[in-house]
């Protein structure tokens, strides 16, 4: 079954695919993707170049499915890249993608391309993260995807950091990061970390 419910007609829309890390949304947004492609759409897919874990130009999931994507450092680029005649646009990662991308998704969408955006919902400390609470709100479809618990196996729906670190952006994998359900969130274990690193350092020194 196709959870997504989406709108008929030849106008635009935005489709958003939302959670954790681990949760499956570069997953999802490949498949849309690929059924797109298989439909004869013209599709583009986009992605931060920031997000070079598994691969410097393809769009990949944890699982290293990929789909060809074109890296960008802005919004101004994709601007610049979309063809008229492309259908689908898809962009990956979007939380890094900054403000702009609101005004993107909108002006494509108005231009009657189909929109799929897949990012991070919340970051390491449960806050809402960069443009994506504001394209939940604006998007035609919504869709949340869930993770599992690496503490008690429940639905996990928080990204939780496990290095000694403070940065709101930093990229990483299963070293850095792992899903906890609410109960088991900790956003002070990053800061707690380098605490106790600082700590230990210092009493080396002496």
């Amino acid at each position: 079954m196709d959870l997504f419910h989406r709108p008929r007609g030849q106008h635009g829309w935005i489709e958003v695919i939302v959670g954790c890390m681990f949760s499956g949304k570069t997953e999802e947004l490949i498949k849309q993707v690929r059924r797109a492609t298989i439909a004869r759409q013209k599709t583009q897919t986009f992605k931060p170049k920031i997000d070079a874990r598994y691969s410097d130009r393809d769009v990949a999931s944890h699982d290293r499915n990929t789909t060809q994507s074109i890296p960008v450092s802005s919004v101004r680029e994709i601007y610049d890249l979309v063809d008229d005649d492309t259908a689908v646009v898809a962009i990956d990662e979007g939380q890094f993608l900054g403000e702009e991308l609101i005004e993107l998704a909108s002006f494509m969408a108005d231009s009657g391309k189909r929109v799929i955006i897949a990012g991070l919902d919340t970051d390491w400390r449960a806050r809402p993260f960069g443009p994506m609470p504001h394209l939940m709100a604006i998007a035609e479809v919504v869709r949340k995807q869930h993770a599992v618990c690496c503490v008690c196996g429940g639905p996990a729906s928080r990204t939780q950091r496990l290095t000694a670190e403070t940065d709101d952006i930093v990229v990483g994998s299963t070293d850095s990061y792992e899903a906890r359900c609410r109960k088991h969130f900790d956003p002070d274990l990053g800061a707690r970390t380098l605490t106790d690193k600082q700590h230990h350092l210092s009493l080396s020194d002496h």
